[in-house]
């Protein structure tokens, strides 16, 4: 009899051992390990939440406050879909003033804008054929944009001069045109297609060149050489230029920042209402200005809802979309749509939800600004407690999940975690400016539990992703 017990003691110690995961406690010293030799042990910084309680689980410099680059868009995302509302919408209206007789307007036609970072050409085109329709059919007077519920600067600090051609640093006002659904208000879309060899190539901007020059100084080359295109606005002008080679039978697009966003979507609706058959008596004047009182209302356009932007706000990590959110947020709650105002009412929302803010700092919301600091503790908090929030589904969803092939569900993760074994199991937003790499979000381990993490890197170079992703990978096969 006893040998039968001490035989079944020992099978079913055999039996447990054949399926034994280490403790929480022996996985998260065991990760440590993974982090030093995938991440190295400076310029570091992780933190591991079980998603359920919060409770931290590792932590590595977890409360050292760290450059957060795109993964500052979770702050941004928090505060204007908790304090707008994900069915917050932006209006763009139409005005005239004067009087029209006989098919003519002897006044002025005005846009006046919200900071809506959805307006696109085709509700230029709308917004003059809204003119045709109130009868008007030649203008005796001028163009003028009104974008004054934004103030300040048009660029947020921290962008360097290097690149402010670059869509990622695009200027955002009040009244502001985006090239496709991608959302990067701000920018033109210069598309360059090679023709035939030692040609110039063929030039064109999407949707028009809305007031900016095209120099092109470019030309094509054979077919299978080289690329060596570029296209740049030469800094302080509205001046695109175009240098370089591209081989025959080739396209290149870039996006292209506008030196004047109010301005240049003027220019653009200039163009809309030629489109329309609207024309004007003289050359008009084209220009920021004011509503004024007594002015009569045409037409007014709503934007998409914050719920229908987000997937292209985070997915693809779209910083004037970020900007504009900003503005707003000091707009609707301090009457001032300027970034310094809006970077408050990001700092009084995290302490609303009670995130222990003390040793972070930051001058924007999309993260570009090298001077932004939140520490890896900190992320994880914030993203333990969105799970509280109204709206937290959009949130979540809204993030880029690792290796979904689709642009508007893997975003800026559909590269990577991308075996069968990773796959659809982290929702995370990336960062990166130069030098640093961030990603912090959501992850479904192997266990079937939930875990909330960040990790932040400085001073690294790109190889350093792959390392970002060796820990994540840890978490989901050990936790």
């Amino acid at each position: 009899m006893k040998k039968n017990i001490f035989a079944a003691i020992v099978a079913f110690i055999m039996i447990f051992a054949s399926v034994w995961v280490p403790s929480q406690a022996e996985a998260s010293m065991n990760l440590s390990g993974t982090v030093s030799k995938s991440l190295g042990s400076s310029g570091v910084g992780v933190s591991v939440r079980d998603g359920e309680t919060g409770q931290i689980l590792y932590e590595y410099y977890g409360n050292t406050a760290k450059k957060p680059a795109s993964n500052m868009k979770l702050l941004t995302g928090a505060a204007a879909i908790s304090l707008l509302g994900e069915n917050y919408r932006y209006e763009t209206s139409l005005y005239i003033d004067g009087y029209i007789a006989n098919g003519v307007l002897n006044g002025n036609v005005y846009l006046k804008g919200s900071g809506d970072p959805t307006l696109q050409y085709n509700q230029l085109q709308t917004f003059a054929t809204a003119l045709k329709n109130y009868g008007i059919y030649k203008v005796n007077g001028n163009l003028y944009g009104d974008d004054h519920i934004f103030t300040g600067e048009q660029l947020t600090p921290g962008i360097a001069a290097e690149d402010e051609s670059d869509y990622f640093a695009a200027r955002t006002t009040g009244l502001v045109l985006s090239p496709n659904d991608d959302f990067d208000a701000g920018t033109i879309i210069v598309q360059v297609s090679g023709g035939t060899a030692g040609k110039k190539p063929a030039v064109q901007a999407l949707p028009n060149t809305m007031g900016m020059t095209l120099s092109n100084y470019a030309t094509t080359g054979s077919k299978g050489t080289r690329n060596t295109l570029t296209i740049k606005r030469k800094y302080g002008t509205s001046q695109v230029i175009i240098t370089g080679s591209i081989p025959a039978g080739s396209t290149v697009k870039e996006w292209v920042t506008v030196n004047n966003p109010t301005v240049n979507t003027m220019y653009a609706m200039q163009q809309a209402m030629k489109d329309r058959g609207i024309a004007f008596t003289n050359t008009p004047a084209i220009g920021r200005g004011t509503v004024p009182q007594g002015a009569t209302r045409v037409y007014t356009s709503k934007s998409r809802t914050l719920k229908e932007m987000f997937p292209a706000f985070m997915k693809l990590s779209n910083n004037s979309m970020a900007d504009i959110f900003v503005k707003t947020l000091g707009a609707e709650a301090y009457g001032k749509g300027d970034t310094q105002t809006g970077v408050k009412v990001l700092q009084e929302y995290g302490e609303s939800i009670g995130l222990d803010m003390g040793n972070w700092s930051f001058e924007d919301g999309s993260g570009m600004s090298h001077k932004n600091r939140i520490s890896p503790n900190g992320f994880t908090a914030l993203l333990y407690n969105a799970r509280g929030m109204q709206a937290y589904d959009t949130y979540y969803s809204s993030l880029p999940v690792g290796g979904a092939n689709n642009r508007l569900v893997g975003g800026s993760l559909r590269t990577r975690f991308t075996s069968a074994a990773y796959q659809y199991r982290v929702a995370a937003k990336t960062g990166h400016i130069t030098g640093v790499y961030t990603l912090s979000g959501y992850v479904k381990a192997n266990s079937g539990k939930n875990y909330i993490f960040s990790i932040m890197t400085e001073n690294k170079q790109t190889a350093v992703i792959t390392g970002i992703d060796a820990v994540v990978a840890y978490i989901i096969n050990h936790y």
